[in-house]
């Protein structure tokens, strides 16, 4: 699975880290990164609700 965050399109709204804590995290400007050891967790269903429940669409999962 890869995922990929558009940082020129991210507001940091967080839906990404409340839905995937164990994938998605915040920086220190509140945009969104994938944590280090993400693979681990990618597989699960919630990376794609993570990438639905962005509202502007900043993450692709394929």
């Amino acid at each position: 699975m890869s995922i990929d965050i558009d940082k020129d399109r991210c507001i940091g709204a967080g839906q990404c880290a409340l839905t995937a804590p164990k994938v998605f995290t915040q920086d220190d400007d509140g945009f969104s990164e994938l944590l280090p050891d993400y693979e681990a967790a990618a597989d699960g269903p919630t990376v794609k609700e993570a990438a639905r429940a962005c509202p502007v669409q900043a993450i692709t999962v394929t």
